[in-house]
């Protein structure tokens, strides 16, 4: 967060609740983020549930400041939403219990000479970030990811794929939509369907439509998926360094991942046994001395660094990193 506005958050704690400088700074975040309200109860919810978040982002980003983090947070497109709404409308990850070990060998990755860091959008494997919207989404756009990678490697052309195509076709599949889906069954349902169309062709609408596959549309196929083994980031690690963008599963539960900022994610408290969001897997590196995996997220670039976050690494698997990872084989 830029110095200017913690200063005016500063200002607008000290001079209390209604302030004209926190009026202000609501009024603004409401016309950058394009935000309308259908009567003064929803408004009054949402401008205290705001007020609430600039607290926590001041907060924090004094603690950073002083060294107790990596990252710093900001009041984000989801600043006036609840850490109950966004996991329950924004991380729509669903897991197979148990967790199976199909269509993997250690052989595929083992022995490999693994990079020192690694990042996937300098070769041109990763799309555009996107904003999935208040549709729980996110396992199509994590599935998507990693075969427009796969497909970029054979082709030499990166073409986005449709998460919508996903979200409407792939329900006989075992996948509900915006209230939810598989990364694994979304590539179940690209075998079965012998492909996948373009986003260009099958556009994102943030929410349930009817399916309308056309093969006219089709941009993208594979034949196989596996499924590393469960919590091991150094396998994980020679994966995406051999293979290409991984889609994964992490702990997006916490305010400080829904407003996450910039920096080194490293919260302490981001159980790895609780992952509900999808999302891609584009590299890892170091900085100043601590690893990272960087990760592509579907929440728009208003969201993170310019869409990406940057994990803290070999930490105990920190937010279920490695806990379900997949990537599609052509």
């Amino acid at each position: 967060m830029h110095i200017l506005c913690v200063l005016l958050l500063l200002t607008c704690l000290v001079l209390g609740r209604s302030s004209p400088a926190l009026n202000k700074l609501w009024e603004e975040w409401k016309m950058e983020h394009s935000k309308v309200y259908n009567n003064q109860t929803e408004l009054s919810f949402r401008r205290a549930v705001w007020q609430k978040n600039v607290h926590l982002v001041l907060r924090h980003n004094q603690e950073a400041a002083a060294g107790k983090h990596r990252f710093t947070l900001g009041l984000n497109h989801l600043a006036d939403m609840t850490a109950e709404e966004i996991n329950e409308k924004l991380n729509g990850l669903r897991l197979e219990e148990p967790v199976p070990l199909r269509n993997y060998t250690l052989k595929e990755v083992s022995g490999l000479p693994m990079p020192q860091s690694v990042d996937w959008r300098k070769e041109g494997l990763v799309s555009p970030v996107q904003n999935q919207g208040l549709c729980g989404s996110c396992w199509a756009f994590s599935s998507m990811g990693a075969l427009e990678g796969q497909m970029k490697k054979k082709t030499g052309v990166l073409v986005p794929l449709s998460p919508q195509n996903l979200v409407d076709c792939s329900t006989a599949d075992g996948n509900s939509g915006c209230r939810g889906g598989f990364i694994s069954k979304a590539f179940s349902y690209v075998i079965r369907n012998s492909g996948v169309d373009s986003e260009k062709f099958y556009p994102y609408q943030q929410k349930d439509g009817k399916c309308h596959y056309s093969v006219k549309g089709k941009a993208g196929h594979c034949s196989r998926f596996h499924i590393l083994p469960q919590g091991d980031e150094r396998t994980l690690q020679a994966a995406v360094a051999s293979v290409g963008p991984v889609a994964v599963a992490v702990n997006a539960m916490l305010p400080s991942f829904h407003l996450y900022r910039g920096g080194l994610y490293n919260a302490s408290g981001c159980n790895p046994r609780l992952i509900n969001h999808a999302v891609l897997l584009v590299g890892y590196g170091t900085d100043r001395g601590q690893e990272y995996w960087l990760i592509k997220n579907s929440w728009g670039t208003a969201w993170g660094e310019e869409g990406f976050i940057r994990l803290a690494k070999n930490k105990n698997n920190l937010c279920g990193i490695a806990s379900f990872a997949v990537y599609p084989t052509l």
